[in-house]
């Protein structure tokens, strides 16, 4: 013990208090979001005292705060007591490009930070910390929570932004005339692969409520002209007739039930010689540190689905009447899981 002491704090338990401290910046980073005072620049830098009364705070613990951002990376110091944004606090604003500010409030704000909680619960019992908090389900509460649809739409397109591109540029989609969406939300997906490939139509399928914001965005990628929007539930049938069904981070909010049922819906609607496309966080076999671990637990605390490996989307696509054909790796953390007929 005399000798760990005199030798300074080893590297592995370093490590740990790194991960631990790491809490305490997300809080912060919280309430940096949730205030929106990357907002309060849109001018340029402010002074510290005015930005506090503006808020109606304590003054010294104010000042600390935005000590606090300035060590973080997101404000920067331009006079005695004057602030103003660095790259990463433009990155906060309201409507910045990324999301960040709306998938920061949903990630680690009050929406599921009570589902974290109650991570003891999921261990022990199989179930959503998130519905034992709500007693109801994570995609049931956003559908009631006037605002938070939006938001969370938002969000997918804060932690996937980089994915879209990478898909379409890995994926060959050159032998498909029509690709599905499902649960395609507001067409990000399908946007940036019917732009690259211009002889593939499209169909965007998912709730009423969610794509409601569909237009203006395809609109922007210009293949408004070639997309179908269609709504309705996945669960209870999708489009019948296509050459291919893709789905982003569907099949990972599911359990193995609901899974087996979306992925039925899929089978029986496309054309004989038709495929799947899974996109999601492929995780490793063994213990390479891949960033869908941690997802893993997300998953698993809040909507109640998982992330799987090779192995475990051979078993979950088979016991669904389907054959996986290949993992196709991209640039970005996700893959494609291709998949036809058994």
């Amino acid at each position: 013990m005399v000798e760990d002491q005199a030798q300074g704090t080893p590297p592995a338990a370093a490590k740990l208090m790194e991960i631990a401290w790491g809490f305490w910046a997300s809080q912060v980073l919280r309430q940096t979001a949730e205030m929106g005072l990357a907002d309060r620049f849109a001018r340029g830098p402010r002074e510290a005292d005015e930005l506090c009364a503006e808020y109606g705070m304590h003054p010294p613990s104010f000042r600390r705060f935005l000590r606090s951002l300035t060590g973080m990376g997101i404000l920067t110091q331009v006079g005695p007591h004057s602030y103003g944004l660095t790259e990463m606090g433009e990155a906060l604003r309201s409507g910045a490009r990324g999301a960040a500010r709306s998938t920061i409030i949903c990630l680690i704000g009050d929406l599921v930070s009570p589902a974290w909680a109650n991570l003891d619960y999921s261990l022990r019992t199989g179930e959503t910390g998130f519905e034992k908090h709500y007693g109801k389900g994570l995609f049931e509460h956003i559908r009631e929570t006037p605002g938070l649809p939006e938001m969370f739409s938002e969000t997918m397109v804060g932690i996937h932004g980089q994915e879209p591109p990478a898909v379409a540029s890995a994926y060959d989609f050159s032998g498909i005339d029509s690709l599905v969406d499902v649960g395609g939300a507001s067409g990000n997906m399908l946007g940036h692969i019917l732009s690259r490939h211009p002889g593939v139509r499209g169909v965007l399928y998912d709730l009423p409520h969610v794509i409601v914001d569909a237009p203006p965005l395809l609109e922007g990628f210009g293949v408004a002209g070639r997309v179908a929007i269609e709504g309705g539930s996945f669960f209870e049938r999708v489009p019948v007739g296509h050459d291919a069904y893709l789905m982003s981070h569907i099949i990972h909010d599911w359990d193995e039930q609901e899974c087996a049922t979306i992925l039925g819906h899929c089978r029986d609607a496309m054309n004989p010689d038709g495929r799947i496309l899974i996109v999601e966080m492929v995780l490793p076999e063994g213990d390479a540190p891949h960033p869908g671990k941690l997802l893993d637990m997300m998953m698993l605390v809040a909507p109640g689905g998982q992330e799987r490996t090779p192995s475990e989307y051979d078993a979950l696509l088979s016991a669904s009447g389907l054959r996986m054909t290949r993992i196709v790796p991209t640039a970005s953390t996700v893959s494609v899981v291709e998949a036809v007929s058994a």
